[in-house]
């Protein structure tokens, strides 16, 4: 496997999570109707991927959907959905051929019935694969996603299975949807916005932050390497000193 110029496998982050931003901007700028940004962020999704696989990253977490998503168009709405419908479908060889242990974060209960079937039956043939974990995630929010936790953990403690004074970070950390993956080491965020969008709030409160001007369907391998030679250039303390 060669690495990019300047990288050793050491240096990358096991976990990278993706805020990808911008596709409605991108088509806008080129007198393009929005499905055409959503269509090109697709080929964006594909190389990212693809590359991540060819690295070795042990995790991939892609922001497809967010909670307050739900408040666009619903034409939008309704195309996003069969674009994923149909991404889960095209894409599921690949999955199994890159050996990628497909998974995805978020509530499921406002998703179409053909989504959710799509996304059961990539996560049932790719549970036993052993490579990347690639996990999507739909109708996510961070603060939606505590909210569930401390409800899981309310309920543990009403059963009497939990008392109070037990709870510690480990406790939160098993009621997320994310319970069992690495938090991310990067969060790489497109189209130049400063901010976290209510994104794994949780997970990423050490994570390296890294953004770029250029719209999700401008996302390319090259920037993609820039970012990781940027993180390898961080020095992560953890609150420490080294």
């Amino acid at each position: 496997m060669s690495l990019p110029e300047g990288l050793s496998a050491e240096q990358l982050p096991k976990h990278v999570a993706i805020i990808m931003d911008g596709n409605g901007r991108w088509a806008r700028e080129r007198g393009k109707e929005r499905s055409e940004g959503h269509l090109r962020g697709v080929q964006s999704v594909r190389q990212t991927v693809e590359e991540s696989c060819r690295l070795g990253l042990q995790q991939l977490t892609l922001y497809c959907l967010s909670v307050e998503n739900w408040k666009r168009p619903k034409s939008e709405l309704d195309f996003l959905m069969a674009l994923l419908h149909q991404y889960l479908i095209v894409e599921r060889q690949e999955i199994m051929d890159q050996n990628i242990r497909f998974t995805t974060i978020g509530r499921r209960a406002a998703l179409p019935e053909n989504v959710l079937a799509e996304i059961d039956e990539s996560i049932r043939i790719s549970r036993n694969n052993t490579g990347m974990t690639l996990c999507l995630a739909i109708n996510y929010g961070g603060r939606t996603e505590i909210v569930d936790a401390v409800r899981k953990i309310a309920e543990r403690v009403r059963r009497g299975e939990l008392a109070p004074e037990q709870i510690d970070e480990s406790t939160i950390s098993d009621a997320l949807y994310t319970a069992g993956m690495p938090d991310p080491d990067l969060l790489i965020r497109t189209a130049g916005e400063m901010r976290v969008s209510n994104y794994l709030l949780w997970q990423i409160s050490y994570a390296e932050l890294w953004v770029t001007p250029k719209c999700w369907p401008e996302f390319d391998i090259p920037l993609f390497h820039q970012a990781l030679r940027d993180y390898a250039k961080r020095e992560r303390r953890f609150g420490g000193l080294k």
